[in-house]
């Protein structure tokens, strides 16, 4: 039986990542072609091995029902929900897993879309640009009050990179970190209110049946004015053409957007709103976050566990 395959494209052409899956398993297969790998194409990938590393790859029952020889998975990425883990504990299949490995990654780039957003540097730049020169009015992010939809790990790593920036806290999350918030002082609320209250709405949640199109168009009504929204969570969280709707009125300040239900988005219009930032899903893509995530993957290879114990964090 052969040892390792693995399917992602991106880790696959990772120098740092290569080399270090070869010192443990120097007969690994990797997708050198660059090929996007689904269904038939997967399954022919995967075959024979006894181990993978898959990423933005569709791991289901039919394709986990072809691949009798598989017993581990190592996932390369913090995302879970393009694996059924039911599907692998019926085959007895593995888990390597670790959660939270980018988090700095991604709260730092919050951070800066919060600024971005509220100082109107995008479109102060615009402006410049195009040959125009006036001052344009923004806001401080110190002294706001920021809501967090979700405190997992990029939550909690969230609240203290705003430490510094003096702001009242609100946070939603079907669980209680009741220690945490007292700790840094947060006040745990409903989504309405927060919605209400907040002058920056940021979503740290997983994509599953309880949480797409959680931003609804009627709770995109409860925002203020002057509010931004960023999501660099998952795409489908927010109704995108109630947003796109509600920016082109100007019935909120601004949205920041690293990730979309249809990836690369099929809406330029919206991409070139004035009061809009986007990005095509950087938002655990620095340098030291892919190794981490890499690294994560190829550890996940040795100690793994089974699926069941992930179900409550995906």
């Amino acid at each position: 039986m052969r040892s390792v395959a693995i399917a992602s494209r991106s880790f696959s052409k990772h120098p740092i990542l290569r080399k270090e899956v070869l010192k443990r398993y120097p007969d690994a297969k990797f997708n050198d072609e660059g090929l996007s790998l689904n269904d038939s194409s997967l399954i022919e990938f995967l075959q024979g091995y006894e181990k993978a590393i898959t990423a933005l790859e569709v791991i289901d029952e039919k394709i986990l029902s072809e691949l009798p020889d598989l017993k581990v998975i190592g996932k390369y990425g913090v995302g879970l929900d393009m694996i059924d883990l039911n599907a692998m504990k019926k085959f007895g299949i593995k888990l390597g897993w670790l959660g939270g490995v980018n988090k700095r990654s991604v709260s730092e780039l919050v951070v800066s879309f919060a600024i971005n957003l509220l100082h109107r540097v995008t479109f102060a730049n615009a402006e410049v640009r195009s040959g125009k020169w006036y001052q344009v009015k923004g806001r401080q992010l110190s002294d706001c009050t920021v809501g967090i939809i979700g405190c997992g790990h990029v939550g909690k790593d969230l609240v203290k990179l705003l430490q510094p920036f003096n702001c009242n806290i609100l946070v939603h999350d079907i669980l209680d970190f009741k220690d945490f918030y007292q700790k840094h002082s947060i006040t745990p609320v409903g989504l309405e209110e927060l919605m209400q209250k907040s002058d920056i709405i940021t979503l740290h949640l997983p994509l599953d049946s309880s949480t797409i199109n959680i931003i609804s168009k009627d709770r995109l009504q409860l925002l203020k004015k002057d509010a931004v929204i960023i999501n660099l969570a998952r795409g489908g969280l927010i109704d995108e053409n109630a947003l796109k709707q509600r920016l082109i009125e100007k019935k909120i300040a601004g949205a920041a957007l690293d990730v979309f239900a249809i990836e690369p988005p099929n809406d330029r219009e919206f991409a070139l709103l004035d009061n809009v930032l986007v990005t095509p899903h950087i938002g655990g893509s620095t340098e030291e976050a892919i190794l981490a995530m890499g690294m994560a993957a190829i550890d996940g290879l040795d100690n793994s566990r089974d699926p069941s114990s992930f179900l409550s964090k995906k």
